[in-house]
């Protein structure tokens, strides 16, 4: 079925949808936070409007590994999109995927608010694709 990539920030929520096989990310926008139920509400609608079986979600933690309060938010997150979607939601260690979204948009050329909602939804695209890649990984090894 399709995974829902999940870059929660905190003014925005970048998001990346896969195929229905599961397999190649696409980028689905940002949403604009405007506090927690309603965020829930539509990632909810969406969940069920792209017949979604997965929501993967970035746990930002710091290059040392340690846990800070925006991963703690993140998690925190995870667990009420759990329970309002009453799917699974895996977390996945997203310290490169930011990263790798800002090199590769500041090479484009992007510039201001337009650039960084862009950067959220390709970093949702990076998070679900290293996400579906492991689990490609796994499943060969299997």
């Amino acid at each position: 079925g399709r995974i829902l990539g999940v870059d929660f920030g905190t003014h925005r929520i970048g998001l990346a949808v896969s195929d229905s096989q599961g397999r190649i990310a696409f980028p689905e926008g940002t949403l604009q936070r405007r506090g927690e139920r309603h965020d829930l509400d539509t990632l909810c609608a969406l969940v069920k409007e792209r017949n979604v079986s997965g929501i993967v979600l970035g746990l930002p933690l710091h290059m040392d590994g340690r846990r800070g309060p925006e991963a703690q938010a993140a998690e925190k997150f995870a667990a009420g999109l759990g329970a309002a979607t009453g799917g699974p939601v895996e977390m996945l260690d997203e310290r490169w995927t930011t990263v790798e979204a800002e090199r590769s948009l500041r090479e484009a050329g992007r510039k201001g608010r337009k650039r960084r909602e862009v950067i959220d939804s390709v970093a949702a695209t990076l998070l679900l694709r290293t996400f579906l890649e492991r689990r490609e990984n796994l499943a060969d090894r299997a």
